[in-house]
């Protein structure tokens, strides 16, 4: 048997452990929209313009965490802003009001959000994030990190992680990181994001020891490389990895220039997100995109994805899931909202309760008539459309 075959029997045999596993068949997935709520409106509080770029995580100890890009002037990628959080100890029920867990202060080129990243072992949170992305009067750009020891009530001060990786221009994300839960590199956090839109492409950074040290991991570079795109040249961009049950790392990735289709790009790393070998590389036509960051996430041997459902606009923000690692999807999907919708995150909570089990937590740009109006959180049940 090949070794590329051994691999996926394998995949498919750890897969079919981790469900047995499970109080629920994932043939009983019939998802419901459980309760959703507003967490952000734009234009609402004084100091900010545009709430964009939303990110949801669990902590160590159950709490929730939803973070944004509050863009303190204006709507556009360009300029000042503050990292905004709100936190959920009950499972999503209520909130916590905003906090702003990091100011870029009058930088003309500020912060862009971003991943979060969980340290289990550790019950450490951390957000990374950059500075200076655009090169707009300013250069070079800086990687940064904070992180929370207390379950995102406290957060530390900023710490630039160039130091250790050197000048480069990324931004991570936007979504979140993971860290490795099985063989190769077990306990690995992986962080992955894109470049500028001349050098673009997916990287990832990597730690070995709980977010001290940092070093440089994989490469999937844009053809051209750092050269203006045209339509339809090999330009992979925003990302989201996740880990599936035999330790490879699945990244689903933004197709920003429609390189061969107006749907997502699919890599896969078989060493800890050291590499990225074009070999692994897919385009996955029934996730068709109009070139969005989108949703990933791994439970119970189910991988769930969300983004807009269309070729062209940034409208129908649905859920598909599938039972074979991303093979192929169910032909049944969960339309979140049919209007203008844009980035999204999917994360759940990790108890292994049988209540935990039934939902997964869905945060998403949503508007009526612009995706960047408010940024909302949904709750879904599972099992619930039965």
């Amino acid at each position: 048997m090949e070794t590329g075959s051994r691999l996926v029997a394998l995949s498919l045999l750890l897969s079919l452990l981790s469900l047995c596993n499970s109080t629920f068949s994932p043939k009983q997935i019939v998802p419901l929209l459980y309760e959703e709520q507003l967490l952000w409106v734009s234009g609402f509080e004084g100091e900010v313009n545009t709430y964009r770029i939303p990110l949801l995580s669990f902590t160590p100890k159950g709490s929730l965490l939803a973070f944004s890009e509050a863009r303190k002037t204006t709507s556009r990628d360009l300029g000042q802003k503050f990292i905004a959080m709100r936190r959920s100890t009950d499972k999503g029920a209520t909130w916590s009001p905003s906090s702003f867990i990091v100011d870029d202060g009058a930088h003309i080129d500020g912060l862009n959000l971003g991943s979060v990243v969980v340290d289990e072992e550790h019950g450490l949170v951390i957000v990374v994030y950059v500075l200076c992305f655009n090169h707009y009067h300013c250069s070079p750009s800086s990687i940064m990190m904070v992180e929370s020891l207390d379950d995102g009530l406290s957060w530390s001060q900023p710490r630039n992680l160039s130091v250790q990786l050197g000048v480069k221009t990324f931004a991570p994300g936007p979504g979140f990181g993971i860290q490795k839960r099985y063989n190769p590199a077990k306990g690995r956090l992986v962080v992955c994001g894109h470049g500028t839109l001349e050098g673009n492409g997916v990287f990832c950074i990597l730690s070995d020891d709980h977010g001290k040290n940092w070093y440089n991991g994989a490469a999937l570079k844009s053809i051209p490389y750092n050269q203006q795109k045209r339509e339809q040249d090999f330009t992979p961009d925003e990302c989201q990895p996740v880990e599936l049950a035999d330790g490879s790392i699945v990244i689903n990735v933004r197709n920003q220039n429609n390189y061969h289709c107006r749907c997502r790009m699919v890599v896969r790393s078989f060493d800890g997100g050291l590499t990225l070998p074009i070999e692994t590389l897919f385009f996955d036509r029934e996730l068709v995109d109009p070139a969005v960051a989108a949703g990933a996430l791994v439970k119970n041997g189910v991988l769930y994805f969300t983004n807009p459902s269309h070729e062209l606009h940034r409208v129908n923000l649905t859920l598909r899931w599938s039972l074979t690692d991303g093979k192929s999807w169910e032909k049944k999907a969960l339309q979140i909202w049919a209007g203008p919708s844009g980035y999204s995150s999917i994360t759940s909570l990790d108890s292994s309760s049988v209540e935990d089990e039934k939902y997964i937590f869905v945060i998403y740009e949503k508007g009526y008539k612009s995706y960047g109006e408010t940024i909302s959180v949904t709750k879904i049940h599972l099992f619930g459309g039965r």
